[in-house]
């Protein structure tokens, strides 16, 4: 199957059927279809062929949402672009994509003027929403004219989807090509997951250039769900989206359930009646927060884990799962969960060998959510999928159930308020100061984000400088996830014979007592 697919099904099943509303407007299950075919004309209009790429950068929308059904619709791979990257970032990708497109909203429009002698494969400037940037098309004159019936063109279930950009430790961006059979399967799995029903109302307020696009979105609209879509998270808004606006499931990471918690006064006073499942993941969640967001919002909890190599997700913390967790089984409330439909999950030694139930290996899974391989990079692709098994580069362990525990990473990523940051980059930045002749960098508990940057600096001799002087520095040339939180200077670094600095040491006093390795325990 292919993405379009599903909207195309519910169009002609319940054409009249709310799809999405943003609190200005509302579009019916056949507007949006409409729609999704003129953007596809559109597209083909431009000249784009099947298999081309095309970059999107803005915040969420209804015409957002309906860029993913309208390049399915014409075979074209979206590539998403994290909004919170520098101008830097966004044409490195453009270019490693070499997409042939670019829409973006207006207010990064502008952004992008500083780097466009940068963005030498695109061939179109497309404007989204309202205002106006020089030398960007608006999207409204691309669709005069554009028929509502989709356009004659064969999508096989085998070719790309999107292509979302992650990073290795070396912090170089790498495209992550996701196939239509390949989303599909897990849309299917997480609409399984979420149990959703046909006319429930999802709120969509992750960013849509993140995995979570799947359960976001995706799922829902596989399942005939409404849509209420938010541009940006903030938490009183969400708060009153969740208590007055009709919603049934929603998917938040860790530190927007807290910022709820936390910074909405009333939030413990509100009527969540209609709320029937929250969702979360992309990382960890304290259990303090769990068991006080249960008792406030008085509905069930599920969790997924994955990467977005896996689409979005491997495994899923079932709402069963979590009753058993704050009863008898409170360890539950600690796993990862069991397998998603049709996936495998195992823990294996250095030579990938299975290891017995509570000893700690890599993670590894296979499943048809699995991408198709990093663009361009085969010997990344090579090292990350071996015999048809994703090699995750976390550490756990299994239990006799099949419930898979997250310890640690293989990989030193740090994972702040759902926004993965590679500690390499900043410290790249980080030994550009004239004062700094060494710098590590680490993820360290932090209750609101999960794990908060902290860096750890090694002066050069004679030099000195404050710790406010360091986080300027790094505020000029980060974005704002990346930076750290926090600064520590110290003598020497501690490093194994090879010279690597070992990150655990400098790790572990900062989350002694902690059960897990990673944030939220």
């Amino acid at each position: 199957m292919r993405l379009h697919d599903f909207l195309d099904y519910w169009a002609r099943q319940r054409p009249a059927m709310e799809f999405a509303a943003d609190g200005v407007r509302r579009l019916s299950y056949a507007d949006a279809c409409s729609l999704a075919n003129r953007l596809a004309n559109a597209l083909v209009a431009l000249g784009l062929r099947t298999g081309d790429r095309a970059a999107v950068l803005s915040l969420n929308s209804i015409e957002y949402v309906l860029l993913y059904f309208a390049a399915s619709k014409a075979g074209v791979a979206l590539v998403p672009l994290n909004f919170r990257l520098t101008p830097g970032d966004w044409a490195y990708i453009v270019r490693d994509a070499g997409a042939r497109a670019l829409l973006a909203s207006a207010e990064y429009a502008r952004a992008l003027e500083a780097v466009r002698g940068d963005l030498g494969s695109v061939e179109h400037f497309v404007l989204l929403g309202e205002g106006d940037a020089q030398g960007w098309e608006p999207l409204a004159s691309l669709l005069d004219g554009q028929p509502e019936t989709p356009p004659e063109r064969y999508v096989p279930p085998d070719a790309d989807a999107y292509q979302m950009y992650t990073s290795g430790t070396t912090g170089a961006p790498k495209g992550a090509v996701l196939s239509q059979a390949a989303v599909t399967a897990n849309m299917v799995q997480a609409a399984t997951a979420f149990d959703f029903r046909p006319g429930e109302r999802c709120l969509a307020v992750l960013p849509m250039f993140h995995a979570g696009i799947v359960p976001t979105v995706l799922a829902p609209v596989s399942r005939g769900c409404s849509l209420l879509v938010m541009e940006r998270f903030e938490a009183a808004r969400v708060v009153q989206a969740l208590s007055e606006g009709g919603v049934n499931v929603t998917t938040l990471v860790p530190s927007m359930i807290q910022m709820c918690l936390n910074d909405v006064p009333d939030v413990d006073r509100r009527d969540y009646s209609s709320l029937r499942l929250v969702h979360y993941g992309a990382s960890p969640i304290a259990e303090t927060t769990l068991r006080r967001a249960i008792e406030v919002f008085r509905c069930d909890f599920l969790q997924s884990y994955g990467l977005t190599e896996a689409t979005q997700a491997l495994t899923y913390l079932t709402p069963d799962d979590h009753r058993l967790g704050l009863g008898e089984r409170p360890r539950l409330l600690l796993s990862a969960g069991r397998p998603a439909l049709g996936t495998e999950v195992q823990v294996v030694d250095d030579d990938g060998r299975p290891l017995p139930p509570g000893q700690p290996g890599e993670v590894v899974a296979r499943g048809p959510q699995l991408m198709r391989g990093y663009w361009q990079r085969p010997d990344d692709t090579r090292e990350a999928l071996r015999d048809g098994w994703l090699h995750t580069g976390d550490i756990g362990t299994l239990d006799e159930g099949g419930y898979l525990y997250v310890l640690d990473r293989k990989k030193d990523v740090i994972v702040s308020g759902g926004e993965n940051v590679y500690p390499r980059v900043v410290e790249d930045v980080l030994l550009q100061h004239p004062a700094i002749a060494d710098a590590a960098v680490i993820g360290v508990p932090d209750q609101r984000w999960g794990e908060a940057v902290k860096a750890i600096v090694v002066l050069r001799p004679g030099m000195e400088v404050t710790v406010e002087e360091v986080l300027e520095f790094c505020r000029e040339r980060l974005a704002g996830f990346q930076r750290p939180r926090s600064v520590d200077f110290v003598e020497s670094l501690p490093r194994n014979p090879s010279g690597k600095v070992l990150k655990r040491v400098l790790r572990e006093p900062y989350w002694a007592g902690h059960w897990r390795r990673v944030a939220g325990a």
